[in-house]
């Protein structure tokens, strides 16, 4: 898919990888609505992409029907939903430890928040028989992420509701692209908003996923992996899970040596 004046929303593009993926997709010549919970952000965010920018939060369906509401009224219709806010906490003494809350958190942003977007756009696209849903997933959801049970589980579930999505709308012209970057430059991982990082297979920047990302959409790939590697690592899993597993055991010992703690913000530094 081609994105020259193709009407693009994008949720949590106030920085980050939504950031990147709006100043991209924008000099593709795309119309974009842009949201985030972070008003003066994300209206700063648009300003710079000559795009429209809302104060939205995905766990909200309203918001998302809003969202999408503002977006057919200026341009007609949605083209493509890139779902893309994420959260991590990390767990504490135990893969269990983490509380209720951060659990339905990042079920409300992970998963539900998807599921919104997929409910408000797909009887149009399904209607028009085109459109392209884009879920912001993560490695973690096709492996696993060491230290924080809550993310690896509810990023498991975007990937698989992506699959259905696919699976029930293919034949009806819907595109689907699930994108599972690991390590990026983002305040989640420690970096400072627009830090310079050593470009490494570890720890890629923002305007990295963004290319990765409008290179699937070019090809209308399902799945999106910025950091090429993973598909070996999914090999290795699925070759032989009681290996791999210890593989990940052995490795989760080795961060604990080397950073003291299994925080995102420390393990990619030892990687």
């Amino acid at each position: 898919m081609q994105l020259e004046n193709k009407t693009i929303i994008i949720t949590g593009a106030a920085k980050g990888i939504g950031a990147a993926m709006a100043k991209r997709f924008a000099s593709e010549g795309a119309h974009l609505v842009l949201g985030d919970i972070d008003k003066k952000l994300v209206e700063e965010t648009a300003h710079e992409c000559s795009a429209i920018g809302i104060c939205n939060n995905v766990t909200k369906e309203e918001d998302i029907h809003q969202i999408v509401s503002v977006a057919k009224e200026k341009y007609g219709k949605v083209d493509m939903f890139v779902s893309n806010a994420g959260v991590c906490f990390g767990e504490g003494e135990h893969a269990a430890s983490a509380s209720n809350d951060v659990w339905q958190t990042c079920w409300d942003i992970h998963v539900m928040s998807h599921v919104y977007a997929a409910r408000a756009v797909l009887p149009d696209m399904i209607e028009r028989q085109e459109g392209y849903l884009v879920n912001m997933a993560s490695a973690a959801g096709l492996l696993s992420q060491i230290g924080d049970a809550a993310y690896s589980a509810t990023k498991h579930a975007a990937v698989a509701f992506a699959e259905s999505v696919s699976i029930t709308h293919g034949k009806q012209g819907i595109r689907v692209s699930a994108v599972c970057p690991q390590y990026v430059a983002t305040e989640m991982t420690g970096y400072e908003e627009g830090s310079e990082v050593p470009l490494s297979e570890t720890v890629i920047t923002p305007q990295q996923v963004a290319e990765a990302v409008l290179e699937g959409i070019h090809r209308e790939q399902f799945l999106i992996l910025p950091h090429p590697e993973v598909s070996q690592f999914m090999q290795h899993k699925t070759a032989d899970y009681d290996r791999w597993l210890a593989g990940m055991r052995k490795l989760r010992s080795n961060i604990i040596e080397k950073a003291g703690s299994t925080k995102l913000e420390d393990m990619h530094k030892v990687l």
